[in-house]
């Protein structure tokens, strides 16, 4: 570790500066840092600028063979791209060559695991202890807002607007504007009450608060909705062997919307997903629906009459 940082200090110092000016969350942040440590250490003590695509494909070929699957190559091959991509805009290197590196192709429509609406409901259920409405008010704008967990993080008690609009600042530093349910206005609003700190000077004033008045972690915040999912998974058999985390509420929260006729290019906007490819995804999870929707035609069909031979 010490060797490289020796030797590539200069480079993960303005890789660093980059991400933060990109917004990224402090998770990927140190996920990109790890992946981009592994790469360079089967560099070390090479120079980067002599750096292709042959290195790349090398480190992403022992990390198959060490068990990594196409999922994770494709992350660690996004870490590359952004690393060399800082490094161009940060003027150190000149070429890309991870963004001529091919991703592997994955497995296309795979469903997202989801909870339907009567275990969200028994989920809600789960929710207990001193700070039960911060909690609930947690796993609720997951599941009937689509929050992600950074988002959830990022948010200020002015973000929540006087006419019940949310603004959330997503990935990529982009704003989204939600007009919440009035159910789900009425928690929060009830809910900054109940848990409001005595003010600090400050020009944020987190949502989610701690015991100690400082913003809720992004780490705290996941054991809230994992802890909660391990109470559901104890009473729902069918749950037991799914791997349930924060953002599985999410895919819940889409997976509703598709069922409730929400169209795509809503729901891209709703989700805050930069690309319509990544909400396409959740148009294959109700195969009833696309059922429903090609029996509509049978009345547009023309009069059809069995032709004779003549």
């Amino acid at each position: 570790m010490h060797e490289l940082q020796e030797a590539y200090g200069e480079e993960l110092e303005l890789f660093r500066i980059w991400m933060k000016n990109q917004g990224m969350t402090l998770s990927t942040e140190r996920a990109y840092l790890a992946d981009v440590r592994q790469y360079l250490a089967t560099l070390y003590p090479g120079s980067l600028e002599r750096t292709g695509k042959l290195d790349i494909m090398r480190y992403l070929s022992a990390s198959r063979e060490r068990g990594a699957g196409d999922e994770a190559r494709n992350r660690k091959l996004s870490s590359l791209r952004a690393f060399y991509r800082a490094l161009n805009e940060m003027d150190r290197l000149h070429a890309n060559p991870a963004a001529l590196t091919p991703k592997s192709r994955q497995q296309k429509n795979r469903i997202p695991s989801y909870l339907d609406e009567d275990q969200l409901q028994e989920l809600f259920g789960h929710v207990e202890g001193k700070h039960r409405e911060r909690n609930l008010s947690i796993l609720l704008l997951m599941a009937y807002a689509g929050l992600r967990v950074g988002e959830i993080h990022r948010l200020n008690a002015f973000d929540l607007k006087p006419d019940g609009t949310l603004s959330v600042l997503g990935k990529g530093r982009k704003w989204r504007y939600l007009p919440l349910p009035d159910g789900l206005v009425r928690l929060l609003r009830r809910m900054e009450d109940d848990s409001r700190v005595p003010a600090r000077p400050s020009k944020e004033q987190p949502m989610f608060v701690s015991q100690l008045g400082r913003r809720l972690s992004v780490r705290m915040i996941q054991t809230i909705a994992d802890r909660t999912l391990l109470r559901l998974q104890g009473e729902r058999p069918e749950l037991a062997m799914k791997k349930l985390s924060s953002h599985k509420l999410r895919h819940s929260f889409a997976t509703m919307q598709i069922r409730s006729g929400t169209d795509i290019r809503t729901l891209q906007e709703l989700l805050g997903h930069a690309s319509i490819e990544t909400t396409q995804i959740y148009t294959h999870i109700d195969n009833a629906q696309m059922k429903t929707a090609m029996e509509r035609m049978s009345a547009k069909l023309p009069e059809l009459r069995e032709s004779r031979p003549r």
